[in-house]
């Protein structure tokens, strides 16, 4: 069917219609989404997203919807629960309620045995107040299906239970940062073997990192950042040869870097910053050709920075900045082109500021503050043209400023 409605209020007699599929997406609609819009037994796919629809949804909306494959309502003004009725709808595919004000309990869906899509993130859904742990997640392991949980951005204030590991082994993508989770991430996470995105960041998570994540073999996108996790960081994440990004910053871990993360070539992301790591830094990750940020800021690492950095062809950012470093700047630095970003800041290097720094033409930002280095501020430095960041303080430079390109200003 075709609607040329674009604003305004849908009236009743929508529901009156023998509909298969009702598509409004991205429109000005308000008010009301019409309760007998839910009675229609014909309905396949509902796409209400991106609107401005407010109001509860009606208490009984998955009673008469036999047929319906995808409901979508993302993205409007929506609050109350989600019904428990919704599980009634036993064909759903695609269940889509992000980008609301949604509150109370996820309700069993377990009913829901075709569900491949869970979207329900960005609103303000709790967990039940008998029990600290997230119920909801024990019912969903009856949904084998499921590719994609996304639940980030709630108030769901607990803790996952050890049922998380029985979730679909298809499942893809796991989105839960910044629901306020707590207590352990539970081992059984390494049962889904299908797992290519895990998002547990900005959460209130303790324990270990665990070894189980070694077995997610198609594991990309690791995000654990600020979080309490504590205890070292495992070499099981060496395991995963496709691991492409990952990120552990703010948290409490120590011990060392692991060596055999310079082995896995895909890695394009490294950011462990904000942990108390005291290692030095393995010589194999100035080896990742692919690499195009790497944060170790705000930890304990010590020795020097290798000639290697200059391999670095693609990488736009290196933040090493307020550790133990030693040694000089080497002038190979000079071959990683592509920097954007560059903070050296807080360190024990020593040396002049290498000539070579006026060949990082696309740098923006660059901290070499609170050092020992000396020597004078090369005038190579005129050549970075986009360069709209630099601090030199805090160290034993001498001469003058030059004077051209940025320095002019």
């Amino acid at each position: 069917m075709v609607v040329h409605i674009v604003a305004g209020e849908l009236p009743d007699e929508i529901g009156n219609l023998n509909l298969v599929s009702f598509v409004i997406r991205e429109n000005s609609f308000t008010g009301l989404i019409p309760t007998k819009i839910f009675n229609s037994s014909t309905l396949k796919s509902l796409v209400l997203s991106n609107n401005d629809f407010s109001g509860y949804l009606p208490l009984s909306m998955g009673l008469w919807l036999p047929n319906l494959e995808s409901l979508i309502v993302d993205n409007n003004k929506l609050t109350g629960i989600i019904p428990s009725s919704i599980s009634n709808a036993s064909k759903l595919t695609l269940l889509g309620m992000s980008a609301n004000s949604l509150t109370g309990v996820i309700p069993d869906l377990g009913n829901l045995r075709l569900l491949s899509y869970l979207i329900l993130g960005e609103n303000n859904l709790t967990r039940e107040s008998s029990t600290i742990e997230l119920r909801f997640f024990s019912s969903l392991t009856n949904c084998r299906n499921l590719k994609m949980l996304e639940l980030s951005i709630n108030q769901l204030n607990g803790i996952l239970p050890m049922s998380l590991g029985n979730l679909s082994t298809s499942l893809v993508y796991l989105g839960a940062f910044g629901c306020k989770l707590k207590g352990d991430i539970p081992s059984g996470i390494g049962n889904l073997s299908s797992l290519e995105r895990l998002s547990l960041d900005s959460n209130e998570l303790t324990g270990f990192i665990p070894r189980e994540l070694g077995r997610l073999k198609h594991l990309t996108r690791l995000y654990l950042e600020h979080n309490r996790l504590q205890g070292f960081i495992p070499t099981n994440l060496c395991q995963v040869k496709s691991l492409g990004h990952i990120y552990l910053s703010d948290n409490m871990l120590n011990g060392p870097i692991p060596a055999c993360l310079g082995e896995l070539k895909s890695l394009a992301s490294v950011f462990l910053d904000s942990n108390s790591l005291n290692s030095t830094v393995p010589l194999n990750l100035w080896s990742l050709r692919d690499l195009l940020g790497l944060n170790l800021s705000s930890n304990f690492l010590s020795g020097y920075i290798p000639s290697d950095i200059g391999k670095l062809r693609v990488i736009a950012q290196i933040d090493l900045s307020w550790n133990k470093l030693s040694g000089d700047i080497p002038s190979s630095i000079g071959g990683a082109q592509s920097l954007v970003s560059l903070s050296l800041a807080g360190n024990n290097i020593q040396g002049p500021i290498p000539k070579s720094f006026g060949s990082l033409i696309n740098l923006e930002f660059l901290d070499l503050s609170n050092n020992n280095l000396s020597g004078v501020i090369p005038k190579s430095l005129e050549a970075l043209r986009y360069l709209e960041y630099l601090n030199l303080s805090f160290n034993r430079l001498r001469g003058e400023i030059p004077e051209g390109g940025h320095f002019a200003n």
